[in-house]
């Protein structure tokens, strides 16, 4: 099975995606892990990359193509993949057609979770961080004991610079300006599975894994 996952900045995207890479043996491939990987190991194409970034400049198509194209050809891939932050330009979702289809296959089903933006500024602004371990919690929903405090290893629990209304209203803007030519590439094809996570992400789940069974998929 050859997926793409879409979703919103804090819509849950990432629990939807972990859920389906263990239930149906995927490799999960963020394009994220793919930059910080081929960076760290100072591989041709992660110096590249690193040379715009270091820049502060966008890192071409080109080279993120070609990472995803080499990362595809790894093993893990042979029994399916989701692939998580890529494609995210019409060009990019073209490209990996050609990628693909020199391999004789194709992107099976792209799945799109949709959480309404009041939903996603609730639950974004209102997470929080151990400084220190990296453990979650949420003022709201899941706090820690005690007020900033985490339970696991008493460090600062914080807020993420980049969970903040404003950061996130932004985030979400930029988010439809470049995902909703996607959304209607791939609706064109019928190629979309919708899972909403208005309500828990197990409800959301099931939706998915009900819309790819319909496609014969599982």
């Amino acid at each position: 099975m050859r997926l793409i996952i879409l979703g919103a900045p804090g819509s849950g995207k990432g629990t939807a995606c972990a859920v389906l890479k263990e239930t149906y043996g995927l490799a999960h491939i963020s394009t994220g892990d793919i930059f910080r990987e081929n960076i760290k190991k100072g591989t041709p194409l992660g110096q590249e990359a690193k040379s715009y970034i270091d820049q502060g400049a966008l890192v071409p198509d080109s080279v993120t193509i070609r990472m995803v194209e080499d990362r595809l050809a790894k093993d893990d891939c042979e029994g399916g993949f989701i692939l998580d932050g890529f494609p995210r330009t019409i060009s990019q979702a073209e490209a990996l057609d050609q990628i693909l289809a020199s391999k004789d296959s194709g992107i099976d089903a792209v799945i799109l979770v949709s959480t309404d933006d009041e939903l996603i500024m609730d639950r974004v602004t209102t997470r929080r961080v151990c400084s220190s371990c990296g453990a979650s919690y949420n003022v709201k929903y899941m706090p820690s004991k005690v007020e900033g405090v985490c339970d696991a290893c008493g460090g600062e629990v914080i807020q993420r610079s980049d969970d903040t209304a404003e950061t996130v209203k932004k985030r979400l803007d930029t988010y439809y300006e470049n995902t909703k030519p996607l959304i209607d590439f791939y609706s064109a094809r019928g190629l979309i599975v919708e899972g909403n996570n208005n309500i828990d992400s197990a409800s959301c789940i099931a939706e998915i894994k009900a819309g790819l069974e319909a496609k014969g998929l599982n």
